[in-house]
């Protein structure tokens, strides 16, 4: 094989092979090695955002700088953070997923600049905001998914479109927000539209033409999830038959949701890709009794056929919104005395788990939080009827009441204990670095009828701080190996910017006001922070050029929690008045047409508007010049 060859004026490599082309992902490795470029948006295939960059370190970080900054030009909520590949920096943009390509030696210059032409009708199917989580970038291509399903993928030295697919159909409440992701010769994306009653599925296409290799559905019958009934197992035992459609009533399955938008991680020894599935279709858990398998749950499939190996369902029959799509981190970790190959997943639910990845055995299931009531622990005795299941507390049950009554009190809210914000994890440290949410909720479900393209949902939800806190996120240490918290910083909002770790001994992560945060990586002490100019969503990332190393961060408020401003439903009075109330230790009076909308997010965040405001922003940071 020849010579990985790296064209610096544009940061593209060209990997060229005797007589047949290479694993894309050969190059990629090579480049994912040198930690002066960040060349996944997950930092490497392990899914842990550390960087073996030390030029900024515990000692030096308060002198950082803004060095430079870009302004995307585009509002709404930004989540991703940019690519750099050789000289060449790639950024993204929520809909109508503008993507830049700067050139680091000429002062960011724009290089080329493509913005595709997407029907403006998607936007409404949009749940939380018209977000994009980033491009990826492999073989000389820089793949996009664009929120109409499109997977596209684009010369990275000239922008010019190389192939294209549709994924799926914007018609039927079907959207793309997730980061493609690279693997050997894949490229793999999944599906948002679980408030449309929209099945999920992870679809792998080859990178050198977009044809698909492969589709598996997070619900149905063996054929369309890819479940061997003897051989895919879950905690040691194989599923056997049917192991989705008999836990539906009917065919509810069609429109069950499990939706894949969150982040992938991959094991090349085991060739094993992880992700999690979301939320079954409706909201209203008394329209749909079983335990709707495979929705909320951790998922191993084989890279080249999709077969999957163990799977593993954190909440069986959800009824709080729960989504089980946040990362999977791979570590290799010493539990009980013995060195295991894990994965750690902070999910939704407030529990963080850890299993091993070859097996799907389950190791550590523990709270993150401590508030979070809707469950007592999950059951761990292997000869227990309900080993693996959370043991739910029936006054925090939505459906225990039935139809049209409302829980009160349920910690997490839907939003869950942490959302898609990816954390981070420091192998000098052996720390996870979690960026939470600290916010409860009020639930009431409803009856809804499915109606293709049309919202699905079936509740309205409230959301506020737990009891006797005026703080609505936390940002954590946390052991893995033991389930415990080894430090807490508390935020006035949810620390809602994904978490980056360093060998320089430093955290960082944003926040919905708009800092940049930097912590100690051992004591959590806060060691730096700027307020850019909007709030942030996306997540942290570094690079060195030209001998110096960068931190960068992409603000623009919105998501989930910052809807109430991306999408102006916040009024300035409704803001003041539940800020205030907040700011005594109380909470407003209950106003469904504010606490209820954006998913209960709009009277949760209410407070944001005093705060931020909508901007699109790139800054990045250096140390000073000597």
């Amino acid at each position: 094989m020849r010579k990985v060859l790296l064209t610096a004026g544009f940061g593209v490599v060209a990997a060229l092979a005797a007589g047949a082309a290479a694993k894309a992902d050969e190059a990629l490795d090579k480049l994912a090695q040198d930690p002066k470029q960040w060349v996944m948006q997950q930092g490497d295939d392990a899914n842990t955002r550390f960087s073996k960059l030390s030029q900024i370190n515990a000692s030096n970080v308060k002198k950082l700088q803004v060095a430079w900054t870009f302004s995307t030009g585009v509002l709404r909520g930004h989540e991703g953070g940019p690519l750099v590949i050789g000289d060449t920096m790639y950024v993204h943009t929520p809909f109508p997923n503008t993507v830049y390509a700067l050139d680091l030696n000429h002062d960011g210059k724009i290089i080329w600049k493509y913005e595709p032409r997407q029907d403006p009708n998607v936007i409404p199917i949009m749940c939380c905001d018209t977000v994009n989580r980033g491009v990826a970038y492999a073989d000389g291509k820089i793949f996009l998914h664009q929120a109409d399903t499109t997977l596209i993928a684009l010369d990275a030295k000239t922008g010019a479109k190389v192939w294209s697919v549709m994924d799926g159909e914007a018609g039927k409440g079907q959207s793309g927000t997730d980061a493609p992701f690279v693997y050997k010769d894949k490229v793999l994306i999944g599906v948002s539209g679980g408030e449309f009653g929209v099945r999920g599925w992870v679809s792998a296409y080859n990178i050198k033409d977009g044809k698909l290799a492969w589709r598996g559905y997070s619900e149905g019958p063996d054929s369309d999830t890819l479940i061997d009934p003897d051989k895919t197992t879950s905690l040691g035992k194989p599923v056997g038959p049917d192991s989705s459609t008999k836990t539906w009533e009917g065919d509810q399955w069609k429109i069950g949701g499990g939706a894949t938008w969150g982040w992938y991680s991959y094991d090349p020894k085991l060739n094993l890709v992880y992700y999690g599935s979301g939320n079954p279709s409706t909201w209203n858990p008394v329209q749909r009794p079983g335990d709707n398998r495979w929705s909320m749950s951790i998922w191993a499939r084989d890279l080249d056929t999709g077969k999957v190996k163990w799977i593993y369902q954190m909440t069986p029959h959800d009824e709080w919104d729960f989504d089980g799509v946040n990362e999977m981190i791979l570590t290799d970790q010493n539990i009980g005395g013995k060195m295991r190959n894990v994965l750690t997943h902070f999910d939704r639910n407030g529990f963080g788990y850890t299993l091993d990845r070859a097996t799907g055995e389950l190791l550590v299931a523990e709270k993150f939080d401590p508030v979070v009531n809707w469950a007592t622990k999950v059951d761990m005795d292997k000869s227990s009827k309900t080993y693996g299941r959370p043991l739910v507390v029936d006054a925090y049950s939505t459906q225990h009441g039935g139809e049209d009554h409302n829980a009160k009190g349920i910690c997490p809210a839907a939003l869950g204990t942490k959302d898609e914000q990816p954390a981070a994890y420091s192998p000098e440290t052996q720390l996870f670095y979690v960026p939470t949410n600290h916010v409860c909720m009020d639930y009431e479900p409803y009856k809804v009828a499915y109606t293709a393209g049309q919202a699905y949902v079936g509740a309205a939800v409230a959301m506020y701080p737990p009891k006797g806190d005026a703080n609505m996120g936390n940002f954590i240490a946390w052991d893995g190996k033991t389930g415990k918290i080894v430090w807490s910083n508390k935020e006035q909002f949810s620390a809602w910017g994904g978490a980056l770790a360093t060998a320089g001994g430093v955290v960082f992560y944003g926040t919905l006001e708009g800092y940049l945060k930097a912590v100690d990586a051992k004591t959590g002490k806060e060691l730096y922070k700027f307020k850019t100019p909007s709030g942030i969503i996306g997540n942290v990332m570094t690079y060195e050029h030209g001998g110096k190393q960068y931190i960068g961060v992409l603000s623009g408020v919105g998501g989930w929690a910052g809807i109430g401003l991306a999408a102006g439903l916040l009024q300035p009075e409704n803001a003041a008045a539940w800020h205030g109330a907040v700011d005594q230790g109380k909470l407003p009076p209950k106003d469904k047409t504010v606490d209820t909308a954006g998913l209960g997010a709009v009277g949760g965040y209410a407070g944001l508007a005093s705060y931020t405001s909508l901007g699109g922003t790139l800054t990045v940071f250096a140390l000073p010049s000597e």
